[in-house]
């Protein structure tokens, strides 16, 4: 299997897209994030990505596949935080994981590599706030539904994200204690498992640690 040279990033101008996209335009990756507004379009050209207008909320999966076209790869990294609107955990971070599984699926593209959460299928208290509980039912039925799907998957769960300086160590397991990690620690496993055919079919939870990336991917793809 060839490694992804074209990469559509959902979510390209979130946190971990501005730390992901360097690293692979560094690597000669011809990277496609995903934007609405002409400003963040703009920014993520002067990074020397090729932008392609998609707003999340309001695109069809139609519209996902036309932006996806000739790419072979998409990581999906949006998310409308564990804060805020209700509303907005279903409509970005449930639906639109799924429209971008059915555009990747309609557009010819296998490898797909999603972005969730820590812990999102551990059962929640009778008394979780409703956000938080919105926020965890959409991160897990999205990876469910990328799980089902029948395409390449990887799913990277990472614990709560900090803009910290990255350190390249991480911890990396199907299930690991519950702390932090810098986004971009973060951007540079989903540039690696990218690299790493033997990433698929494989959900990984993700901190800090002691383990260099690359390294700790071998001995989590090898369980």
């Amino acid at each position: 299997m060839t490694t992804p040279q074209r990469i559509a990033i959902v979510g390209g101008h979130g946190k971990v897209a501005l730390q992901l996209i360097p690293i692979l335009v560094g690597r000669g990756k011809h990277v496609v994030p995903l934007a609405r507004s002409e400003e963040q379009l703009l920014e993520l050209a002067a990074m020397g990505a090729h932008p392609r207008r998609l707003d999340i909320e309001n695109a069809s999966a139609e519209d996902f596949a036309a932006a996806f076209e000739g790419c072979d790869a998409v990581v999906f990294a949006a998310g409308g935080g564990p804060d805020g609107d209700i509303e907005r955990k279903r409509t970005v971070d449930l639906e639109g994981s799924t429209k971008s599984i059915e555009g990747a699926q309609k557009a010819g593209i296998s490898r797909f590599v999603q972005v969730s959460a820590i812990g999102v299928d551990n059962p929640l208290p009778e008394d979780t706030e409703p956000v938080w509980k919105a926020y965890v039912e959409a991160k897990r039925d999205a990876d469910t539904a990328l799980r089902d799907s029948g395409l390449d998957w990887t799913i990277l769960r990472p614990g709560g994200l900090t803009d910290d300086a990255p350190t390249g160590l991480v911890t990396l397991a199907p299930e690991v204690e519950r702390s932090s990690v810098p986004r971009a620690d973060v951007a540079h496993v989903i540039a690696d498992s990218l690299d790493q055919p033997t990433s698929i079919g494989q959900q990984w939870e993700l901190i800090s640690g002691e383990t260099p990336i690359v390294r700790a991917l071998r001995p989590a793809a090898e369980g």
